[in-house]
């Protein structure tokens, strides 16, 4: 019977609320998971590339990107922009999780192919619950990319 590894998450959120409120929603589901959280674009290109300060430690592979849009310096959408314009990293299902719900926004972060987009509730309890459905429609509905065998 083949084991079964934790699903990796690569959280890019600069706000330390949004990352703890993250980073508890996700310990309390069923689905073993494995989260990292970086606070940039740039610092995720820096994680996904294995270079800067994760060149001495190589992270594995992330299974799916939760993507805040609004952040200092390359913001979500330029982010989007390179990871899904790089063939080895364009499969990694990216999902939008931000305060904005403007049209503008959800229209342009689709056409940069990202896999979904959430509008982070502002109370806890519905943050909690919106946690939930993600893990559940990700890790136990979806199918994800199969992880690289040097993962």
């Amino acid at each position: 019977m083949r084991r079964i590894d934790p699903v990796r998450i690569l959280l890019v959120e600069d706000d330390p609320g949004d990352q703890k409120l993250v980073k508890v929603s996700l310990k309390r589901q069923r689905i073993a998971n494995e989260l990292y959280i970086v606070s940039s674009g740039e610092e995720a290109l820096d994680f996904l590339y294995q270079r800067g300060e994760y060149s001495d430690e190589p992270k594995p592979r992330p299974d799916l990107i939760l993507l805040d849009l609004n952040m200092p310096g390359m913001g979500g959408k330029e982010f989007l922009r390179r990871i899904k314009a790089d063939e080895s990293l364009r499969t990694i299902p990216v999902v939008i999780l931000t305060t904005s719900d403007a049209e503008e926004d959800i229209i342009e972060s689709y056409h940069l192919h990202a896999s979904g987009y959430v509008k982070k509730p502002v109370n806890m309890e519905d943050f909690k619950r919106v946690m939930d459905e993600i893990g559940e429609y990700w890790f136990v509905i979806c199918k994800l990319p199969p992880k690289d065998e040097g993962d």
